[in-house]
């Protein structure tokens, strides 16, 4: 599970976006929905994501958050000597729900389908 602390920490601050979009980009890829986002590509690449926040408020013990996260994939071939298959990288986009919790900053992250 995730853990946002200094978010949770800023919460409530003018510093709070900022804090947020810092404490996701250094977040491991794979603590992320980023593969089940892919809408052009079939593979992460290990580059470095981007997050951006829509949104943000309370509700009952949690701070719900909505962002986009920014980052690459490619199309993964056979590796094959003759594949024709190019390793470009491709732009991609998903928008995810993290709900952190009041109490702990354990969060939980979640596609959303937009």
């Amino acid at each position: 599970m995730l853990r946002l602390p200094e978010s949770l920490n800023a919460w409530d601050t003018p510093a709070f976006g900022d804090v947020l979009k810092g404490e996701i980009e250094q977040q491991d890829a794979t603590a992320l929905p980023l593969q089940q986002g892919l809408a052009r590509s079939s593979h992460v690449t290990d580059r470095p994501f981007q997050a951006m926040v829509i949104g943000a408020h309370e509700e009952p013990g949690l701070i719900r958050v909505k962002a986009g996260i920014f980052y690459t994939g490619i199309i993964a071939g056979c590796s094959c000597a003759d594949d024709p298959t190019p390793i470009d990288e491709l732009n991609e986009y998903c928008v995810v729900q993290l709900d952190i919790d009041l109490a702990t900053a354990d969060t939980t992250v979640t596609l959303l389908d937009e």
